[in-house]
């Protein structure tokens, strides 16, 4: 049995450390806005580089109180990609504003920057670019277009934690950097969890009361706002984690090169690396028309396997009426065609070796 992710192997490596940790904050019955979420935020916001770092309840409240901070709402339009998880538009609907969804570039499934400037109007006032399985988009291509048209940015990098280009970090570019430690993420809790990343003071301000019922103080509360917090206990396994995510991300990369090796000579379409930014592989999301087949194939050896995504968002029924009629080629063809295969750090050599023969074999 070899599963998509194997997060028993992972936690067996760090039982003994998470677990202390987790003892002391038993110990302190501190559960809420203890000294391990301040910790966490700081840790992330040196590692970073940046001014702010907030925690959050998750990345999909990350995504909803970044948009809000921006103070986006009807009227106004939002433009991201139909090949994401359904988190990145909610925050664009939440508000109260319109997605606009542009088509995805072939290559690196992430939104296609040579379509966004074609899709800006007067009422386009933000870009979620999403760093898709780890892959980054080409920020500093799409910073020149949004600052030229006075348009913000909130990075979706739910996948992305720790994928650079150049030397920075994946969350530095936009207005907002907005993550997720679900557990399957590369830097994952034991819980829902997200964060969010700013160098603006007053877009930091409006967070920081956002995500903790509209208050500065408490019992006092400025306007209107949520409960979105990380608790005590998800906070200080991620900063065992965090300690080593470089780790992980290496050894991600390691998983994928040697998929990569293996199935080099092959039809099947392996993951793009542009060479632009680092990719830190989520997901290792290989293309062919064959894929249930493939899938099958894995399946009948206890290989598990993920489409990701089967239904783009302009097809999902809660956005079909307004989008169903438009045409987006390539993430269509992708959503049909896509197949993820197992990968996390503690994935061995010969397991690569048994997965990539069962494919081959099938494309026999």
């Amino acid at each position: 049995m070899i599963p998509m992710v194997d997060l028993k192997a992972q936690h067996s490596k760090l039982k003994q450390e998470i677990n202390e940790e987790i003892n002391k904050v038993l110990e302190s019955t501190q559960f809420i806005n203890g000294p391990n979420v301040k910790e966490l935020e700081n840790e992330i916001k040196n590692i970073f580089g940046v001014k702010y770092a907030f925690s959050c309840a998750s990345g999909t409240d990350a995504l909803q109180l970044s948009a809000e901070a921006l103070d986006l709402g009807p009227g106004d339009e939002i433009i991201t990609t139909p090949f994401t998880f359904i988190s990145t538009a909610w925050a664009i609907s939440y508000c109260g504003a319109t997605p606009v969804f542009v088509d995805i570039d072939p290559k690196t499934l992430n939104i296609d920057l040579n379509l966004v400037e074609k899709s800006i109007s007067n009422k386009t006032k933000a870009i979620i670019p999403v760093h898709l399985f780890g892959q980054p988009v080409d920020m500093i291509a799409l910073k020149k277009i949004c600052d030229s048209k006075s348009i913000k940015i909130i990075e979706d990098c739910a996948q992305s934690f720790g994928a650079k280009i150049g030397n920075k970090l994946t969350g530095t570019f936009g207005d907002f950097g907005c993550f997720s430690f679900f557990p399957s993420k590369n830097l994952g809790a034991y819980g829902d969890g997200g964060l969010i990343t700013t160098n603006n003071e007053n877009l930091a301000n409006k967070i920081s009361m956002l995500r903790n019922h509209g208050s500065k103080e408490r019992y006092y509360h400025d306007i209107v706002g949520y409960n979105s917090r990380l608790d005590e206990i998800q906070a200080c396994i991620l900063r065992v984690k965090l300690k080593h995510i470089n780790s992980f991300n290496t050894d991600r990369r390691r998983v994928a090169k040697k998929y990569s090796s293996l199935l080099e000579n092959s039809e099947i379409t392996l993951p793009f690396e542009d060479g632009i930014g680092e990719h830190v592989y989520h997901q290792f999301t290989i293309l062919h028309k064959g894929r249930e087949n493939i899938r099958k194939r894995l399946a009948s050896d206890g290989i598990s396997s993920a489409i990701y995504y089967p239904v783009p968002l302009h097809k999902q029924k809660v956005y079909k009426t307004d989008h169903g009629k438009k045409s987006y080629p390539v993430t269509e063809f992708v959503s049909k065609n896509c197949l993820s295969l197992p990968i996390y750090p503690e994935l061995e050599d010969n397991e690569i070796e048994k997965i990539t023969n069962l494919i081959l074999s099938e494309l026999k």
